[in-house]
C-alpha cells in the first residue's frame, strides 16, 4: 500500500496575499500559479492582455519569483536525491521534471506501479522490510503528535515535532517551543517566548541525551 506523492513547491511569502478572516499569509503554490497562467493562455482569443497583469493584482510579482526559484530548488533536489540511485543523468532530469510538473495535485498517490512507468528503480518490500518500516512509521507518528496546551482563550503553547531524520545511534528533529498570543484588535496571532529549535538525541552509556543543534 505504499506509494509516493508529487512535488508542489508552495511558500508563504512576506509578500504574499493576506487571508481576509484570519488575518494570515497565504501559502501559494507554483502548480496553482502556473494552472492559472495556463488557462488565461487557453482563451487568448478571449482577450490581449498580459496573462501576469491580471495575476499581479493579487499576487506580488516578487512572490511569483520565489515560487520559480522554490521549484527550481525542488527539481536540484529531487536531481540530486535520485542520483544516489541512478546514473543516467536525463532520465534523472525527466523524472524530476515529472514529479515537479505533471501532476494535477500534491495528494496524488503515485503507486509502484506507477513509479516504475516513471522510471524510478522500485521493488516490493519484503514481509520483514514492511513490518520494520510500519514500526518506525508508528513510532515516528507519535513523536510527531499535535502537542499544543491552550493557556487561556488567546495564548496557547505549541511543542509539535515537525521534522524527523534519524541514523544508527542518533536523532535529529526540529522542536517547536513557542508561544502564541491573539491580537483581536488585528486578527492575527503573534509569536512569543519562541525557543524552538533543531535538536539531537543519541545513546550515551545506554543513557538517551538530548541537546540543542546550532545550524541555521
Amino acid at each position: 500500500t505504499a506509494y509516493l506523492t508529487p512535488i508542489d513547491s508552495s511558500l508563504t511569502h512576506q509578500m504574499s496575499p493576506i487571508n481576509p478572516i484570519n488575518n494570515n499569509l497565504v501559502s501559494v503554490s507554483s502548480d496553482e500559479v502556473r494552472r492559472i497562467v495556463e488557462l488565461w493562455r487557453s482563451m487568448e482569443k478571449d482577450h490581449h492582455d498580459n496573462a501576469y497583469q491580471d495575476v499581479f493584482k493579487y499576487v506580488h510579482p516578487l512572490v511569483i519569483g520565489a515560487i520559480d526559484r522554490a521549484m527550481s530548488l525542488s527539481i536540484k533536489i529531487c536531481s540530486e536525491v535520485l542520483s544516489y540511485h541512478m546514473t543516467d543523468q536525463d532520465k534523472i532530469t525527466e523524472i524530476s521534471r515529472r514529479l515537479n510538473s505533471d501532476y494535477p495535485s500534491h495528494s496524488y498517490p503515485i503507486t509502484s506501479r506507477e513509479a516504475r512507468g516513471l522510471g524510478l528503480p522500485v521493488r516490493e518490500a519484503t514481509i520483514g522490510e514492511n513490518e520494520r518500516m510500519s514500526a518506525l512509521y508508528l513510532a515516528c507518528s507519535e513523536i510527531g503528535q499535535p502537542c499544543i496546551t491552550d493557556l487561556d482563550p488567546m495564548n496557547y503553547q505549541d511543542n509539535n515535532v515537525l521534522n524527523i531524520i534519524e541514523c544508527d545511534g542518533l536523532q535529529v528533529l526540529w522542536q517547536n517551543e513557542k508561544q502564541q498570543n491573539y491580537i483581536p484588535s488585528e486578527r492575527r496571532w503573534q509569536t512569543l517566548h519562541d525557543r524552538s529549535s533543531w535538536r539531537t538525541t543519541r545513546l550515551v552509556d545506554g543513557v538517551e541525551q538530548t541537546d540543542e543543534l546550532f545550524i541555521r
